[in-house]
């Protein structure tokens, strides 16, 4: 019988539904950390005494790290045999869990978070690749609407158990929680997980160590040009411009290498796939504008209406009540609608959602944030299943391990890039607003002046004489200032997510649909 033949026949001993139970666990507790520090991070700064965008590190490393093993989880299924690898990937993302938790310095966090990004890089891929190839019919559509849930509702979910944990017992604890969680996800996986003939243990398995070697000299410097970029001026530090020259150049050989070599890391031929292709590009730019939203949202509440770490969260929390009643919609209607006018819909909701934030003011009650975050999960839901699916829906199952891996390599490249440069979009936005609103603070203006003149005389018997109430007046109105105008950056920021999910439209009719 040949090899492909196996492959197509090959269905599982266990039960499915038992089979993914790990797996959706895992791949709850990977995307759970992609964002359960988010809110967390002013706890982390102040305990470390850096920057809010140094604390920034302690998200970006983790995705990074991620990327740089995506690309090896074929060769380490072969090596170890999927099963085996799946629970070494756990382990190793418990372990870094514990050290991130026990850290006493940035240095510290950063390089645990990476390595449990490298733990933890591989479940995603292989969650998805077993879900896919465990089930057929209906029951994957049912199964595939279960893991896209987790997906997005873990990321949803991370900063309102982050916020929670931070403020009733310490920062830390967001990452001992996942210590159990982890060590039954081991036991269960050991009890129920299987391996197709095609991903089992073997021999004479060569690495790509070429491959391996351009994919860190691309992606750890070009993490470091996104992150340290902005501090530096950009391509005005001639550190930068080398880094970048570094990153183009290990880019450009790591995909030589792919297309050239006799053992890649990665199969691109894969991208040869149009489905693939362009489902692959609109869920990098979904997943970073997702992540790069869930970076800066509570940031924006904290630092400027004065939410709590847990309040931030909480705030968040209509994303995951959207995906819920969006998921409750996508199991009602059946095969009604196809999967292209789910992405549609998606794409519109995300667009709307992004529009709404970007309309937001510091004069705004908790309903201002709950409606449009509540339409951005149902976005989230409408858009990223269908196109997921319909990337992977020509690939066959001998494929479907390595273009999960490389799907998943993009889409957190994407996350990764677009969180570190939303830190660079908000703080330049705020430049571009702030040199328009200074032009009011004029002598010529009769409502800065009669503000002025107010407030000098509130403060003329605190500050002594009329010269330094009038400069403690100036310099209250010029802190008014860089507070609208960070808010302003905000909403700019969000607007430009929106307009990015309504440009992806277009591209839903690029893909091949089919009914469910």
């Amino acid at each position: 019988m040949s090899a492909e033949l196996i492959q197509e026949e090959w269905k599982p001993k266990t039960n499915p539904w038992l089979i993914i139970f790990p797996v959706m666990l895992a791949t709850f507790m990977y995307a759970l950390d992609e964002t359960v520090a988010n809110v967390a991070l002013p706890h982390i700064a102040g305990s470390y005494s850096v920057s809010s965008q140094e604390s920034i590190w302690v998200l970006t490393s983790y995705l990074m790290a991620s990327s740089i093993v995506i690309p090896m989880i074929d060769f380490f299924c072969k090596f170890f045999g999927r099963k085996n690898f799946f629970m070494l990937g756990v382990f190793i993302f418990t372990i870094a869990s514990f050290l991130c938790g026990v850290s006493n310095s940035i240095g510290m966090i950063v390089v645990a978070r990476a390595l449990q990004g490298l733990g933890g890089g591989c479940l995603m891929p292989m969650a998805q690749a077993i879900t896919l190839e465990s089930f057929t019919g209906e029951t994957r559509n049912k199964a595939m609407a279960v893991f896209g849930l987790v997906v997005i509702v873990a990321p949803i979910f991370g900063p309102v158990l982050g916020g929670y944990i931070t403020e009733n017992w310490s920062w830390p604890y967001i990452f001992f929680i996942n210590l159990p969680v982890g060590f039954i996800c081991i036991a269960l996986a050991k009890q129920f997980l299987e391996d197709p003939p095609y991903v089992q243990k073997q021999n004479n398995i060569h690495l790509d160590k070429w491959g391996f070697l351009w994919l860190c000299v691309w992606l750890i410097p070009l993490q470091i040009v996104f992150d340290k970029g902005n501090d530096a001026d950009w391509f005005n530090a001639t550190w930068i411009c080398w880094l970048t020259a570094i990153a183009v150049s290990g880019a450009v050989l790591f995909f030589y290498t792919q297309v050239k070599g006799k053992n890649p890391l990665v199969k691109l031929d894969v991208l040869k796939d149009t489905n693939y292709l362009f489902g692959t590009v609109m869920l990098i730019l979904i997943n970073a504008v997702l992540l790069a939203s869930l970076a800066i949202l509570p940031q924006m509440l904290q630092y400027m209406l004065g939410y709590d770490s847990f309040l931030s969260g909480l705030a968040i929390m209509p994303r995951g009540l959207g995906c819920l009643t969006a998921l409750l919609i996508f199991g009602g209607l059946g095969g009604r609608l196809s999967y292209r006018t789910y992405g549609v819909i998606g794409l519109i909701c995300l667009g709307i959602g992004g529009w709404m934030l970007g309309l937001l003011n510091l004069e705004i009650n908790p309903m201002n944030i709950a409606i449009p975050n509540y339409i951005f999960g149902l976005g989230l839901v409408f858009s990223f299943m269908p196109i997921t699916t319909l990337s992977c829906i020509t690939i066959r199952n001998d494929q479907m391990t390595n273009a999960s891996g490389l799907q998943n390599l993009l889409k957190t490249i994407g996350g990764a890039i677009g969180t570190s440069l939303v830190a660079t979009m908000i703080s330049r936005f705020s430049q571009v607003h702030q040199l328009g609103l200074v032009k009011n603070l004029s002598i010529s203006n009769p409502v800065f002046m009669d503000k002025l003149n107010t407030l000098s005389g509130t403060f003329i018997h605190q500050a002594g004489d009329m010269m330094n109430s009038t400069y403690m007046a100036g310099k209250m109105l010029y802190n008014q200032l860089i507070q609208q105008s960070t808010l302003c950056a905000y909403m700019t920021t969000f607007k430009v997510f929106s307009i990015a999910c309504f440009i992806l439209i277009p591209f839903m009719f690029l893909l091949k649909g089919e009914k469910r």
